[in-house]
């Protein structure tokens, strides 16, 4: 099984890619995490640019339809998503109703500095996807003050807190192999 793993931040150093990172070692047996990497080569969603869309587009839905799931790590910027990750998303939304992400079971979990972990941002990427087509499952994983909550080793340091990752792993696993209802 492939999960999809995307970062909403550009930089290098982000605590987001970490948790994408820390995601790939807390994945059931036989859960591969592949990262996709190329959120800033992404151009401004243009509907006129829709029939015929960019390599770099068509590269980002080629790695969603290969993926059986995704994970969505977030920061929050202006208590809402970073503009690129909502850039890419609403790539992967067109054409509607039949898209990339339609049907595809999804998790968004974020990591910030402040207090609250991204909950804004994570409510918002799951409204996103949902209004896609999308099956975000509800769990979600803040992860507040960033700066200190991981290990060397790049493990969350709070126990509590990688049985809860663990958790929604679990979920968006059992999500990818539950069987889809008829609509």
């Amino acid at each position: 099984m492939r999960i999809l793993g995307i970062s909403g931040s550009l930089r290098r150093g982000s605590h987001n890619r970490r948790l994408l990172r820390a995601a790939s070692t807390l994945l059931p047996p036989g859960v591969e995490l592949v990262e996709w990497d190329n959120l800033a080569g992404l151009p401004a969603f243009d509907e006129d640019l829709e029939a015929t869309p960019p390599e770099s587009v068509l590269e980002f839905f080629a790695a969603i339809e290969e993926a059986d799931g995704i994970l969505i790590a977030t920061p929050e910027y202006n208590a809402s998503l970073p503009g690129a990750l909502k850039n890419a998303l609403d790539w992967a939304s067109r054409p509607f109703p039949e898209n990339v992400l339609r049907d595809k079971p999804a998790a968004v979990v974020g990591a910030s500095t402040g207090l609250f972990g991204a909950v804004w941002a994570q409510a918002e990427v799951r409204k996103a996807l949902k209004a896609s087509g999308a099956h975000p499952i509800e769990s979600e994983l803040p992860v507040g003050l960033a700066d200190y909550a991981f290990a060397e080793d790049g493990t969350l340091n709070d126990p509590e807190l990688t049985e809860r990752f663990k958790d929604l792993l679990a979920d968006l696993v059992r999500e990818v192999t539950a069987p889809v209802e008829a609509a």
